[in-house]
């Protein structure tokens, strides 16, 4: 496979990464690399701002344990769904996620599910904090899982002229095409939003309204970039994440409006719910210790 060029003119920049590397035998491809640091990163935000929204160490961690399986399962079958043509003659193949294939709304949507069953029905804790807690982490490993497409030279838009126009060059030749950078444009919206919602989530009033946010903003931005991609899965006429987008943005703008215009008790956020039960528990106790010791 010829490892293009990848150019900036726009930038003045010219690139040529590997696509990975070999340890003997076996391959490393950075676009793994790139992911799974994006998973790190998202972790360790997530254990650095936990507390802010009522959530333990041991509830955070073991729920990682469940979100990866589900987002990893479901981004995959998500692809698989929409490309069914190509599996169709042999559906063992899905399982071969290592050949490439996997949609980021699928993992949202996997992780979402993997969030649900762990709080609803394991720890039963709060959904809805965790799942704004998740999704600050979220934008951080989409802002950086999106490199990946970099080293990979794939998921770009269609022949431009713009200024951040990436050019993928052929080494051999010298001839090439310059492309919309749709994986620079997600990359740098998702890390304008983190910004933005990490500051605005310090004064949530309400459980899941940071998770609204992160759906308003991410799915404005994915609903206009997707536009411009060539590699899009198609539904009819329809690009599926395109439609998705927009209408996940769609909703949660509405939720957000609505509920902007109602009360919200400060007391009833989960973080302060279980900062209460634990006022209340240490007052139990030194209750019991001064009746013992009377």
């Amino acid at each position: 496979m010829t490892n293009y060029i990848i150019e900036f003119p726009g930038l003045g920049l010219t690139l040529n990464p590997p696509a990975g590397f070999s340890i003997g035998s076996f391959e490393i491809r950075f676009y793994g690399l790139v992911i799974a640091l994006g998973l790190i990163l998202a972790v360790v935000y997530a254990l650095k701002r936990r507390e802010q929204f009522g959530i333990s160490e041991d509830d955070l961690l073991d729920g990682v344990l469940w979100i990866a399986p589900f987002a990893i399962a479901c981004a995959r079958l998500y692809y698989c769904a929409f490309e069914w043509d190509r599996y169709a003659d042999n559906p063992i193949s899905i399982l071969y996620i290592w050949e490439g294939g996997i949609a980021i709304y699928g993992a949202v949507i996997g992780a979402a599910l993997g969030v649900f069953i762990h709080c609803k029905f394991i720890k039963k804790i709060s959904v809805l904090a965790v799942l704004d807690v998740v999704s600050l982490g979220f934008m951080i490993g989409q802002m950086l899982g999106r490199w990946g497409n970099f080293f990979n030279r794939e998921a770009h838009g269609g022949v431009t002229d713009s200024f951040l126009r990436m050019g993928l060059i052929n080494p051999y030749t010298g001839t090439g095409e310059y492309y919309h950078p749709t994986f620079l444009y997600e990359s740098l919206w998702n890390l304008v939003g983190f910004i933005i919602i990490h500051f605005l989530s310090k004064k949530r009033k309400y459980d899941g309204q940071v998770a609204l946010m992160y759906v308003a903003w991410y799915g404005l931005g994915r609903a206009f970039i997707e536009g411009l991609r060539t590699d899009s899965l198609w539904w009819g006429n329809f690009r599926v994440s395109q439609v998705l987008a927009a209408a996940s943005c769609l909703i949660a703008v509405i939720a957000l409006i609505v509920l902007a215009f109602r009360p919200h008790d400060p007391q009833n956020l989960f973080v302060n719910k279980v900062a209460a039960k634990a006022a209340a528990e240490e007052a139990n106790e030194e209750t019991a210790e001064e009746t013992k010791g009377e």
